[in-house]
């Protein structure tokens, strides 16, 4: 039986929600959260009964605990750091703890809540366990995720896809930046784009990305995957450069991402909390990038910029 590690954060209870958003982009199988503070309210809307157990009621409501569960195969400490920096950034308090656990079930129960997914207005998200309804025209994009982040259902990647789907084109180039799953790219060639280039540096994400791709019908030189650094692994110039990440890399990329694109390319970003809009937008103008669209879903933020001016639509 496998060990997982279970990452046990807790938190104020009134950031619980921005601290679950957070959390959930470590893991797309799903957490669980603990959060007592109307616990009298949820127990009477949601089973209709006003008579508690004696232990919940002595459970302090000033906190919250979002329990996160990271895979034999995935490392604990890069989940930590992640989540404290994200966190410090938010201002977010925080006491996280790490705990051992065997669960062999776990890692296939998030399964049972990724349904088929019509996103935007042509494509059609399509787990591998789960029997395709009918898809009423849209492109099938069939996906294992396993355990790299991206199957489409958080908001900051319906936002991508979204994006994606005003700007592809037949004959398109498409650089993901820290691809995950691959679904950008995928979606892009199912979208009509020409040729996708996947980046990452996690080696996971790269084996994930690329077998999905092959579920799809897609593979080199058509869909390529690179394991490391952007500037390292990546040469030439592309129509639409993509980044699904979070707001501290997206900054870090905006100093690069330029040498990829001529004035008529766009570059989306997505990952953005809102509260990090004021940062991001200062990035955008110190490289030389200039807003022609702006999304919002949920709290999280995509932006469309270019090199070149343009008409700003929000």
């Amino acid at each position: 039986m496998s060990e997982w590690t279970e990452v046990r954060i807790t938190i104020d209870s009134e950031n619980v929600d921005k601290a679950g958003d957070i959390a959930s982009m470590v893991v797309p199988y799903g957490i669980y959260i603990e959060d007592y503070s109307d616990l009298e309210q949820q127990a009477w809307e949601v089973a209709h009964i006003d008579l508690i157990d004696e232990e919940l009621l002595k459970k302090d409501r000033s906190k919250a605990i979002v329990h996160v569960y990271i895979s034999p195969e995935e490392s604990p400490a890069e989940a930590v750091s992640f989540l404290s920096e994200r966190y410090s950034a938010e201002g977010i308090r925080n006491q996280i703890d790490l705990i051992a656990c065997r669960n062999e079930d776990w890692e296939n129960n998030w399964k049972q809540y990724f349904h088929p997914m019509p996103v935007g207005e042509k494509l059609l998200i399509q787990p591998l366990w789960r029997e395709q309804p009918e898809s009423e025209g849209r492109k099938v994009l069939k996906i294992e995720p396993g355990l790299a982040f991206g199957t489409g259902s958080h908001d900051t990647t319906r936002l991508c896809l979204e994006t994606l789907e005003k700007y592809v084109g037949d004959g398109k180039t498409i650089l993901d930046i820290g691809c995950g799953s691959g679904i950008l790219s995928i979606a892009s060639l199912l979208l009509g784009a020409e040729k996708a280039v996947g980046v990452d540096i996690d080696p996971l994400a790269v084996k994930t990305a690329a077998e999905n791709g092959k579920l799809n019908g897609f593979s080199e030189p058509e869909f390529t995957v690179y394991e490391g650094n952007l500037v390292d692994k990546v040469s030439g110039v592309y129509d639409i450069v993509v980044a699904n990440i979070v707001a501290d890399v997206i900054i870090l990329f905006c100093r690069d991402a330029g040498k990829f694109m001529d004035e008529n390319s766009v570059f989306i970003t997505s990952g953005i909390i809102d509260t990090r809009e004021d940062d991001v937008l200062t990035a955008f103008r110190e490289y030389g990038f200039e807003v022609c669209e702006r999304r919002e879903k949920g709290g999280w933020l995509c932006f469309v910029v270019k090199k070149s001016s343009c008409t700003e639509n929000n």
